[in-house]
């Protein structure tokens, strides 16, 4: 236990202290604003109407009116993309062709492009969602109309052209809010960097000092210094959670006095796992580049911007020793879709493997450490208690 009242008194005085809290609160205040806007909306969008027509105006109209698209600019005549999507003015180009009102009076078909600028693929997803609407409406309306002047009724033509539809619904994340992904993985990602650095820097710390074995040999003594860093860390996270629930919205399902189990455990294997990388670490500037080794992958593939799954299978299997691919999993779980204790004992299991095998790990590390550094010896004696020659 001196072990860990000596941590608890380091940890007191140093500014892991205050970075463990400032850190992720202000990353959780700056990125939830940031990303304040779900969606985006009102992309802008350029039309070249080749057509000049009452029709193809109105249908100009109509895209305009779209909550997705903000029509910028109309041009009567093609233009090479390049020049319409050049300093990102416009993110697509929408063309109406010539004889685009005759042909509809005639009752044929009529190809409209449209062109996006696919380097950012996120600021399309509207657009796509918004112009497939307007065509399928437009297609509904023209196709009602001429059947209705035929002497067909309107439940007949359902019947006909769309006997099937589909009701969709978005669970668990209704508005696509960043906050409930990418804002928490970035405070994720915070915590992380900041509890493995000092965890990490406990070895190299001691050695230094010449206090790495002071309160005995046993691996226990090095292993239970990291309980303080697991206990901080976790309130600080359950903390900055609260924060994102209360002023940015983010989805919240569980009952938080269960949701500190997990949480505890994570925040556990998290510490061991920087004890592990800081331990033969010659001094303690080294120890921060050795995080990296598991901030990295942590922030690629464990489900913070991509979903792990457009990963191939290896790179899958690989995320599974990352304490924060579980944390990730249990939050989606427990957090989000309101899912019980009990139903996630697999991600539970699997942090608590990760603990069993780092703690192995670090034992064989300070078992070998010990052994060559040889027995204790006994300090010396004060030169008064020598025998006198005399």
């Amino acid at each position: 236990m001196n072990s860990l009242i000596d941590e608890w008194k380091h940890v007191a005085g140093s500014k892991y202290l205050r970075f463990i809290f400032i850190g992720p609160l202000v990353a959780a205040i700056f990125f939830g604003l940031m990303f304040s806007h779900n969606q985006v909306s009102e992309s802008p969008v350029v039309v070249i109407d080749e057509d000049h027509s009452a029709y193809s105006r109105q249908l100009i109209s109509t895209i305009n009116a779209s909550q997705y698209m903000n029509v910028t600019n109309v041009y009567a005549s093609r233009l090479a993309p390049e020049i319409l999507l050049a300093n990102e003015k416009a993110v697509a180009v929408i063309m109406l062709p010539k004889q685009l009102e005759q042909r509809k009076q005639q009752g044929l078909s009529t190809n409209i492009g449209i062109l996006m600028d696919n380097t950012i693929p996120s600021g399309l997803t509207g657009i796509r969602t918004a112009i497939q609407e307007i065509i399928v409406t437009e297609n509904m309306t023209l196709s009602m109309t001429r059947l209705i002047q035929k002497g067909m009724d309107t439940e007949t033509f359902k019947g006909l052209v769309s006997p099937l539809s589909l009701q969709q619904r978005m669970l668990f994340n209704p508005t696509t809010s960043y906050v409930d992904f990418m804002v928490l993985g970035f405070v994720n990602i915070v915590v992380l960097m900041i509890t493995t650095s000092a965890v990490g820097a406990i070895v190299p710390r001691l050695r230094q000092e010449g206090k790495l074995f002071a309160n005995g040999k046993s691996p226990f003594q090095i292993w239970i210094r990291s309980v303080p860093y697991a206990v901080i860390s976790s309130i600080s996270l359950f903390l900055c959670y609260g924060l994102l629930k209360q002023v940015g919205g983010m989805r919240f399902e569980a009952e938080p006095y269960l949701f500190i189990i997990p949480l505890l455990v994570y925040a556990f294997a998290l510490a061991l796992v920087g004890l592990l990388i800081g331990y033969s670490a010659k001094d303690l500037s080294k120890v921060n580049s050795r995080t990296n080794f598991v901030v990295y992958p942590s922030f690629l593939a464990t489900g913070i911007q991509l979903t792990p799954l457009v990963f191939p299978e290896p790179f899958q299997i690989f995320a599974w020793v990352l304490p924060m691919n579980w944390l990730n999993r249990l939050i989606r779980g427990m957090a989000f879709r309101d899912g019980a204790l009990t139903a996630y004992s697999l991600e539970i299991g699997a942090l608590l493997i990760i603990i069993g095998v780092v703690s192995l790990f670090i034992g064989l590390l300070v078992l070998r450490e010990a052994g060559k550094a040889g027995p204790s010896r006994e300090p010396l004696m004060n030169s008064e208690d020598l025998p006198s020659n005399s």
